[in-house]
């Protein structure tokens, strides 16, 4: 085990994020299965939600259970479930029903238990690098569209819809599976050779490991909470509706605003490294409140705007401040409660994306239907935005000596 090579753990991981990043590209699926099954795009579209969802739970259970049973048995369960519930998505011909349970259930807990596996893990084996390992951990999550959409297109073409899933489940089982046999914690005390954390970095890390019940005694664990759920409503509430959005906005036609959509999209894969690499050098919460507060103008400003290629760049970092949210905050959490249970600590942190993946599109929603414009809806996030600026700036690692349990140990799976 002390022979393991870090890097080459970090590459595991990073392939893994990619495939399971793949469930970005559900809106590849929403025409076809519109139009072969007649379903409409509310109920297609709910497939995603419930995956999101199912998604979110799974990670903070994946997160408990790595603790006990170690990494790669999470991972690799993950692995069989994601691919197991695109598989199953085969057969939902004329039967939405098994559509939900099958790709958006089976698929969605399978995507959790896999998610959390690489970022606990990581945060472990690069303490002298925390942010910059889990974003490129999870900007590999935000890139998996990037690569699987074209893929999925031309399989759609050539073998229609249903057995698109078939194909993209089985390449996607042996994938993780594959990448799950090198899911392995370091030695516990283990630190990298003649690595020395600065005082900056000293100054905003935890003295001790906390357990998931020590954590959610803190208030800091429900700041973090919150400084996640408010960042990611902002940014999906653009994901949501960007396609409009930009056709309103510019009068573009439906095909530019669709490249447009695939441009920005990139953003949110960037931002989740390069937000992650500023939060080693700036802090975690500072990272946040700078983030915020780009937010704040760049909402305000974009219902203002008609020409294509600005709104693509106003956009464009609006979804790197959306991905760096997931790619700063497991290092964040690592920072504050220690790596040792950064797995379940983490996990049901996640909870925070699957609410935002509700409240961020119902409320930009709500305005345009009360208004007939998104700059009402717009404006109200950019304000969101300015208020909660003062959350990282009062935010602070726990000091406090009561919170504190024994060590769970960790398995090693040498």
């Amino acid at each position: 085990m002390h022979k393991t090579n870090r890097w080459i753990v970090a590459l595991a991981g990073f392939l893994m994020q990619i495939v399971l990043g793949a469930v970005y590209a559900w809106s590849v699926f929403r025409n076809p299965l519109t139009r072969q099954f007649g379903w409409s795009i509310a109920q297609v579209t709910l497939t995603f939600t419930i995956c999101i969802f199912s998604l979110s739970v799974a990670c903070f259970a994946g997160g408990l259970w790595l603790n006990k049973k170690g990494p790669r048995v999470v991972a690799l369960t993950g692995g069989v479930l994601y691919g197991l519930g695109l598989i199953l998505a085969s057969f939902s011909a004329h039967k939405l029903w098994w559509l939900y349970i099958s790709y958006g259930v089976i698929g969605g807990i399978g995507l959790g238990f896999a998610y959390i596996v690489p970022i606990a893990v990581l945060v472990k084996w690069f303490p002298d690098r925390r942010g910059l390992i889990t974003g490129i951990a999870v900007g590999g999550f935000g890139a998996g569209a990037l690569v699987t959409a074209p893929v999925a297109q031309w399989l759609i073409q050539h073998v229609g819809v249903l057995q698109t899933f078939a194909y993209l489940g089985v390449a996607f089982m042996v994938v993780v599976v594959v990448a799950s046999f090198f899911m392995v914690n370091p030695p516990i005390g283990w630190t990298p050779s003649g690595w020395n954390p600065s005082a900056t970095q000293t100054a905003q890390r935890a003295k001790a490991d906390y357990t998931l019940g020590s954590a959610l005694g803190t208030w800091q664990w429900w700041a973090l909470w919150f400084l996640l759920f408010l960042n990611t409503c902002a940014g999906i509430s653009l994901i949501s509706q960007e396609a409009p959005i930009f056709e309103k906005l510019t009068t573009a036609s439906a095909i530019v605003a669709a490249g447009m959509v695939g441009i920005v999209s990139i953003g949110n894969a960037v931002g989740r490294i390069f937000w992650a690499w500023v939060s080693d050098g700036i802090t975690r919460r500072w990272t946040f409140l700078v983030m915020y507060l780009m937010q704040f103008g760049l909402f305000w400003l974009l219902p203002s705007l008609a020409s294509v290629g600005v709104i693509t760049v106003v956009s464009f970092v609006i979804l790197m401040c959306y991905g760096g949210g997931f790619g700063t905050m497991p290092a964040f959490a690592a920072d504050y409660f220690g790596s040792r249970n950064v797995g379940p600590i983490y996990g049901l942190m996640l909870t925070a994306w699957g609410f935002a993946s509700y409240f961020g599109p119902q409320l930009i929603v709500k305005m345009l239907g009360a208004s007939g414009s998104y700059t009402r809806g717009l404006h109200a996030i950019a304000v969101v935005m300015l208020l909660s600026s003062v959350l990282p700036i009062v935010v602070s690692p726990p000091r406090g000596k009561t919170a504190r349990e024994a060590p769970v140990p960790q398995m090693n799976e040498a």
